[in-house]
């Protein structure tokens, strides 16, 4: 397993380009591969049933037995194929539970984790909720992101099983059901998930197929997703006495002097920041789940308080750490009469583009070779956001992205195109297949 970051990720995304605009070498599959092959366009109607089925569950990351009634459909599908399954309760982390299984091949072979999730963000209240089919697309709460995975997923390990290819496989496939809001302690809410990463060799993530100028894109990195606030104080007093000696500025003009300097001051390649939510006056507070603020203020008092909340995303945890003291640093420069200070929360690591993760990537194009397809270009990391497979990034080599092709996820409308289904199945399949064989 190798984990030092590349010289130049250019140069990774560069190769990999050049990969991409190679034509497809003749199919070079093996017997067992053709079986796949043949076993995935078989199974096609079976599985768009499954994903119906699961979509059709309101699982929301909050309605917890709704996220176990998808676990109920997925569990007896796993053990079907010889996976030793059990649900992990996570009430104790304010969240359903996951769904892990293991499957026992040859030892000393790659060891393979897979990561997809059971929630979504469309709570029951959410407006959105049918599944509706026009020809291969398909909208409805979570059918890409990510039903359309476990869907995928499933059907790659189905056509590894008729194939026979999955009798010698070790593997772990780790469902979570809090992804797009981590149960707390999160330490707790990921416990399971990092202790199957570090016996791990491999992660592969079955969130969405991510597209470009329609063309199939690898991800080999995934950023992170940090919190920060700010809060700053000012004298208050009246408006007349505004930037005077003894008075000074005021809250919210300290306040904007750093969210404007932020933005003047912290750009650099794949970071980004966002100011979400601001209030100050002579009151002004966020919620307790800060998602609202409440102020009071009049035109003609210096305003006392101010509050503002934001996220930043990163490549590295070398970039993460050099963003927070920029930001300190710049906090620390208050206006006369102010004051100010800063919290960080780290979210989800990143997930950097290791050159073992490229490694992956090439095995994966060279499958694309073997079935005809164009090889897959790097996807710019600043295109993706953060995942599951984020927290296990520091322990094994990864590839994001083997999940469903689809649009407009965490909105009403989000869809998923089905003929994507067959052919990520396809390569799953034969990736973890090849993998299987072989010793890391």
């Amino acid at each position: 397993m190798t984990h030092s970051l590349p010289r130049c990720l250019a140069g990774l995304i560069a190769g990999a380009t050049a990969l991409a605009l190679a034509a497809p070498a003749m199919a070079q599959l093996s017997p067992q591969e053709e079986a796949i092959v043949s076993a995935v366009d078989a199974g096609q109607d079976d599985v768009i049933a499954f994903h119906k089925a699961i979509v059709e569950i309101n699982s929301g990351t909050h309605n917890a037995p709704g996220v176990r009634a998808v676990a109920d459909v997925v569990m007896p599908e796993l053990a079907a194929l010889g996976f030793d399954v059990a649900w992990i309760d996570q009430s104790a982390q304010g969240r359903a539970g996951h769904v892990f299984a293991r499957h026992t091949g040859t030892p000393g072979t790659t060891r393979m984790l897979l990561i997809g999730h059971l929630d979504t963000v469309f709570e029951p209240t959410a407006p959105f909720q049918d599944y509706t089919r026009e020809g291969d697309t398909v909208t409805g709460p979570g059918a890409e992101d990510d039903k359309g995975g476990v869907a995928i997923m499933l059907a790659a390990l189905r056509a590894m099983h008729e194939a026979g290819t999955l009798d010698g496989a070790n593997i772990i496939v780790a469902l979570t059901g809090d992804e797009e809001s981590v149960g707390s302690p999160r330490e707790a809410a990921r416990a399971d998930l990092l202790a199957a990463a570090q016996e791990s060799d491999v992660a592969l993530d079955f969130e969405g197929l991510a597209r470009l100028d329609g063309k199939d894109m690898g991800s080999i990195a995934r950023r992170s997703s940090n919190s920060w606030q700010v809060n700053t104080t000012g004298t208050e007093g009246h408006s007349s006495r505004i930037f005077s000696d003894g008075v000074g500025y005021g809250a919210i003009y300290e306040l904007v002097r750093i969210l404007d300097a932020f933005r003047e001051q912290l750009p650099e390649e794949d970071l980004t920041y966002n100011v979400g939510i601001i209030a100050g006056g002579s009151e002004a507070a966020l919620s307790d789940d800060r998602l609202s603020a409440t102020a009071y203020g009049k035109g003609n008092i210096i305003p006392p308080v101010a509050v503002a909340r934001g996220d930043f995303r990163t490549i590295s945890p070398e970039q993460t750490e050099r963003v927070v003291a920029k930001m300190e640093e710049i906090v620390a420069q208050n206006l006369p009469g102010t004051t100010a200070t800063l919290q960080v929360s780290r979210g989800y690591p990143p997930m950097a583009p290791t050159e073992g993760n490229a490694a992956l990537l090439d095995r994966l194009n060279a499958i694309n070779a073997d079935l005809g397809l164009e090889a897959m270009a790097v996807l710019p990391p600043i295109m993706r956001g953060a995942g599951d497979i984020n927290f296990v990034a520091p322990y094994v080599d990864g590839l994001v992205g083997l999940g469903a092709a689809g649009g407009n996820g965490h909105a009403v409308g989000e869809w998923v195109d089905l003929s994507s289904f067959p052919r990520q199945a396809k390569r799953a399949a034969i990736l973890m297949s090849r993998l299987a064989g072989e010793r890391p």
